[in-house]
């Protein structure tokens, strides 16, 4: 096969049985998003780059090395989104919605970056999330934490999740931290990554997000946040606390877990796993009262969080996703059964009833397959049935066989044993 008809690197096939679940875990998450009043929000695939480039920050890996930039005829340059939340804060500014504070969005679709392809992580991946603007109280970020773990909770993952949590204090707090990072970093920046040392002189709490081996042990001695939290900072947090413990979600705090971006403030926390190997978060969300400001809006508070849909699919049991419904088969014995066959099934769908109709191979082979279809009943058309304005059922939990008249067939109940 020609190597342009390969899959691209980094991207993969959804099959039917991926999808399954895929499907599973967006109505799951669709249907917690109705319950806790988030409307949904879909913007499109690709921005002016400007609205990723100025708020994921010029010194972020995302911007620097995987987003998807490209110009369009025009000369425009645009850039597939790499995340959600920075297309709702565009949105909420260019749609006017400041009058209407305020809002909750829910979101799902396809995201792109190019970064290494591994377990769980795609270059086309899938994200869903939730954006809460206008709240200011702590408790808006307590009830996002609520909506993820309901979450993750209904696709049956929550017991192999853990909260980690933290705060990065409000804008007084995060420039006295900012301060003391730079103090601390610049005496030891012969010793910090190309990458970090650059991170020193824009955004230096970036370089606590840093991979590198160099920099993880200065990280290891740096200040801690907690040193330079205002009275104001930690009465947030400690009602963020107390409002996770009231509703009984597990959590454990991680000072060491932050957000690098300019925006972030407050309450950072992330749902981990250890099943799927070092890339162990599932989904991750904060405060960020400054994004919409920064982008050029009002100013305007926001919590919010995403999650992977493709590490969500390969933690969540498989037969969460398959509905328990009937299956019919409808066989038809001869040319005459396969005509009827197709209306009986068009009726049978009309009552909301899973039916596959068989079209192909002998009578016997019909049965084998919808055997292995897993079909809980069969229905059998042939010349006789048809003349006789009859059909025959046959009930593959029980093994009985019966022929009704064709008439009681629109009443027939049809049930798994």
């Amino acid at each position: 096969m020609s190597e342009k008809l390969q899959r691209v690197r980094g991207t993969r096939d959804l099959l039917p049985e991926d999808s399954l679940v895929f499907r599973f875990v967006e109505e799951s998450a669709y249907e917690k998003a109705l319950l806790y009043g988030f409307g949904e929000i879909e913007t499109p695939i690709f921005e002016f780059s400007d609205v990723f480039h100025r708020t994921l920050g010029e010194t972020s890996d995302v911007v620097n090395k995987e987003t998807y930039d490209f110009k369009d005829r025009g000369g425009e340059s645009l850039t597939l989104r790499p995340e959600g939340t920075a297309g709702v804060a565009r949105a909420f500014i260019s749609e006017g919605m400041s009058h209407n504070l305020p809002l909750k969005f829910y979101y799902s679709g396809p995201m792109f970056r190019y970064e290494r392809p591994q377990k769980g992580r795609y270059r086309q991946f899938y994200q869903l999330g939730a954006e809460c603007l206008g709240y200011e109280s702590p408790l808006a970020d307590v009830e996002c934490i609520s909506f993820a773990w309901d979450l993750l909770q209904k696709i049956g993952i929550s017991a192999d999740c853990t909260l980690e949590i933290n705060t990065l204090g409000d804008t007084e707090s995060r420039a006295a931290y900012r301060d003391a990072l730079v103090q601390y970093f610049t005496a030891h920046q012969d010793q910090l990554s190309a990458d970090s040392k650059m991170r020193l002189e824009k955004n230096p709490l970036r370089i606590l997000d840093s991979k590198d081996e160099g920099d993880k042990k200065l990280n290891a001695t740096a200040p801690k946040l907690e040193q330079y939290l205002n009275e104001t900072s930690q009465t947030f947090f400690k009602k963020v606390l107390a409002g996770i413990e009231r509703l009984g979600i597990p959590y454990k705090v991680n000072d060491h877990l932050v957000r690098g971006l300019d925006y972030y403030c407050h309450t950072v926390f992330e749902f981990t796993t250890s099943k799927l190997g070092a890339q162990g978060t599932v989904l991750a969300g904060g405060r960020y009262d400054g994004l919409i400001e920064t982008m050029g809006g009002p100013k305007t508070p926001g919590v919010g969080w995403a999650a992977g849909i493709d590490r969500l699919a390969d933690l969540t049991p498989k037969e969460l996703a398959v509905k328990k419904e009937v299956l019919i088969a409808v066989i038809g014995a001869d040319d005459q059964g396969e005509d009827e066959g197709v209306k009986v099934a068009h009726e049978l769908r009309s009552r909301n009833l899973k039916v596959e109709n068989i079209l192909s191979g002998k009578m016997g082979k019909k049965m084998q397959k919808a055997n292995k279809l897993g079909a809980h009943y069969a229905l059998i058309l042939g010349g006789s049935e048809v003349e006789n304005k009859q059909v025959t059922i046959k009930n593959f939990g029980s093994g009985e066989q019966t022929t009704i008249a064709r008439a009681d067939l629109a009443n027939y109940e049809f049930t798994i044993l």
